[in-house]
């Protein structure tokens, strides 16, 4: 075998069944290659010893011959995800220390089929963020560099450490969350693929929330295969999340064909932005002619109230993160603050909360609790609910003429250096492609598509009907079989 990490999980299942090798001797290979990746930042809490006892019960079920697809495959887990007895911090200084009792649903799931934990990874605090530089950890660093610029490079953000450990082969694949992009975006600037399924898809119980109504879990992977076997292991029904959708989870890689004759995408013209980089436009351009000569049909289309979903989404994501942390008080588990003499229970909150939260986490924070006040509920919260509605609307309308999937880029931007974007609001702006799928509950996936002019990876994103995931990735498919993109980032680790 070659280099076992570089493998994907399709290519390590069929060495497995082979007896080319085993899931011990891939996850040894993987928790080396963790080792000697510390400058990445990627993986923040290790389980070397949950992972060689999970590959030895893995390759005795293997050796038994009734294995599912994900078996004996060495996974990253997002940070967001509760493990039980592992630390779960959300990259977060208010839950130091926190250790669940029990098992996250997706976690539960991948670990019943055989999947092995090599450990937790970084991410933006609470999931608030879009380059990685939020969390407790210190930042996760893109493995991928600008020519021969040594500037450290975002790997996006929130699933950052997610991105760059399975870019840099440190894992076969790794869990994601998407609140507003969290998974695509960070898929795009590294060179993966990032599913995010439809809302409801994939338990929400015993992931940390953040905003409850968007956010959804998904995989992060080397290629559109193995993000349909993953996504597999991760759907199902889930009694403990109201919100679950009780629907059959299909076969998500038999539907991979990669024939796509007579499919219908749609082009928005909305999401052709002013000062848009033409390397991005390019890109858009060329996916585009490679789904026309693959056999599907091009419309153009229009989403009418696209331009109102960024400031939609920073007013319904903050409100219910406001009420999503209003739990952590210092009062039952995770960072409580040293009191002085005559502190009481206000100033117990106050104190915890302020030392325990980030900057960005306090900001949105103080922003959802403002338009959920008494004077601005109607003005800020309620207008942006009635303005999802529409876009979701926008969405049904298109899809209800015939179109089967929309082709957008992923980011408006490659990576950018670490520590260059300050203003919140510019960063906020990394998200304009994504957001809208949140809001209104749709599949969409990004896919590495090109290189730009400095060497670095972009992406094109697919949005989806609901509940066709199979039809999505099958598309997706096919534009990464045109595409071709097979570039990895040169080892400077």
């Amino acid at each position: 075998m070659g280099e076992l990490t570089k493998l994907t999980i399709a290519e390590a299942r069929d060495a497995m069944r082979k007896g080319d090798t085993t899931s011990a001797e891939i996850t040894d290979a993987c928790l080396s290659a963790i080792d000697g990746a510390g400058a990445l930042g990627a993986f923040v809490h290790h389980t070397p010893e949950i992972a060689a006892a999970q590959a030895k019960a893995a390759d005795a079920r293997i050796k038994a011959g009734d294995a599912p697809d994900m078996c004996g495959i060495p996974l990253g887990i997002k940070d967001l995800f509760c493990t039980k007895g592992v630390p779960s911090q959300a990259a977060s200084g208010i839950l130091e220390g926190f250790k669940p009792e029990y098992e996250s649903t997706v976690t539960t799931q991948l670990f019943d089929a055989g999947a092995v934990m090599l450990g937790k990874l970084n991410m933006d605090e609470f999931a608030m963020g879009s380059s990685n530089e939020t969390s407790v950890y210190g930042n996760a660093v893109n493995p991928w560099r600008r020519g021969n610029d040594e500037a450290a490079l975002t790997p996006g953000g929130s699933s950052g450490g997610s991105a760059s450990a399975v870019a840099a082969d440190l894992c076969l694949a790794a869990t994601g969350t998407d609140t507003g992009g969290s998974i695509r975006q960070p898929a795009a600037f590294v060179g993966i693929t990032g599913m995010k399924p439809t809302y409801g898809r994939v338990s929400r119980w015993g992931i940390v929330a953040f905003a409850s109504s968007l956010d959804q879990a998904g995989p992060m992977t080397k290629d559109v295969r193995d993000a349909a076997i993953m996504l597999r292991a991760m759907c199902g029904h889930d009694a403990k999340d109201s919100t679950s959708a009780d629907l059959p989870v299909p076969d998500f890689e038999a539907a991979l064909t990669g024939d796509i004759k007579g499919k219908t995408i749609g082009i928005p013209k909305e999401y052709r932005m002013d000062g848009m980089p033409e390397e991005i436009e390019k890109l858009w351009a060329d996916g585009t002619a490679m789904l026309k000569d693959a056999g599907a049909k091009i419309v153009d289309i229009t989403l009418p109230h696209t331009k109102y979903a960024l400031p939609a989404y920073y007013v319904i994501a903050p409100a219910e993160a406001s009420s999503n942390l209003a739990r952590y008080d210092g009062v039952r588990f995770g960072h409580r603050a040293k009191l002085s003499q005559g502190d009481g229970i206000t100033e117990m909150y106050e104190k915890t909360r302020a030392e325990g939260f980030g900057a960005e986490v306090q900001r949105r924070v103080m922003v959802g609790t403002y338009v959920l006040s008494a004077g601005f509920y109607d003005a800020y919260y309620n207008r942006a609910r009635k303005v999802r509605t529409l876009i979701k609307r926008d969405f049904e309308t298109v899809f209800a003429d015939g179109v089967d999937a929309i082709l957008t880029p992923a980011t408006p931007s490659a990576a950018f250096p670490l520590g260059e974007n300050f203003d919140p609001i510019q960063m906020y702006l990394n998200d304009v492609f994504t957001v809208t799928v949140n809001l209104a509950g749709l599949p969409g996936i990004a896919v590495p598509a090109g290189l730009d002019k400095q060497g670095l990876p972009l992406g094109l994103q697919l949005i989806g009907r609901p509940w066709e995931e199979a039809d999505l990735l099958n598309i997706a498919y096919s534009l990464e079989q045109s595409a071709g993109f097979v570039a990895k980032p040169a080892k400077w680790w």
